[in-house]
C-alpha cells in the first residue's frame, strides 16, 4: 500500500496550500492518518494527525493555528490545509498510518508507520 501526498508547490510567505493524501485501492476512513515534513539537513517532525471518524485531531506546535486536517471519506482524501505559511515550512510533507483508529498525539515515528508513501514539496519564498 502506498500513500500519496500531492498538493504541494511554491508559495509566497503568508500564503496557502492545500494537500492532499491518497491511497488508491486501499480505504483510509478507518485509519489514523499522519502528516509529517523533513526540511533540507533537518530530521523529520510530525505536523499533524487525524483519526477516523469522530477521534481526535492533534497539531505540531509550530503549526497549530495555521494548518487544520480533514478527511473526505467520499473520495477517500486526507486534507492537509495550510494557511500562512512561513519560509521554515518549506519542506517535503508525506503522510503516513500506523493502521489504528484513532492517533495517539502528534505523529512521531514515520519509519515506524505501517505504510508510507512519496511525499510533496512545499517552498515558501520570503
Amino acid at each position: 500500500v502506498q500513500l500519496q501526498a500531492s498538493g504541494g508547490g511554491l508559495v509566497q510567505a503568508g500564503g496557502s496550500l492545500r494537500l492532499s493524501c491518497t491511497a488508491p485501492g486501499f480505504n483510509l476512513d478507518y485509519y489514523a492518518i499522519g502528516w509529517f515534513r523533513q526540511a533540507p539537513g533537518k530530521e523529520r517532525e510530525g505536523v499533524s494527525c487525524i483519526s477516523s471518524g469522530d477521534g481526535p485531531t492533534y497539531y505540531g506546535e509550530s503549526v497549530k493555528g495555521r494548518f487544520t486536517v480533514s478527511r473526505d471519506n467520499a473520495v477517500n482524501t486526507v486534507y492537509l490545509q495550510m494557511n500562512s505559511l512561513k519560509p521554515e515550512d518549506t519542506a517535503v510533507y508525506s503522510c503516513a498510518t500506523d493502521t489504528l483508529s484513532n492517533c495517539r498525539g502528534v505523529p512521531r515515528n514515520y519509519l515506524g508507520m505501517d505504510f508510507r508513501g512519496k511525499g510533496t514539496q512545499v517552498t515558501v519564498s520570503s
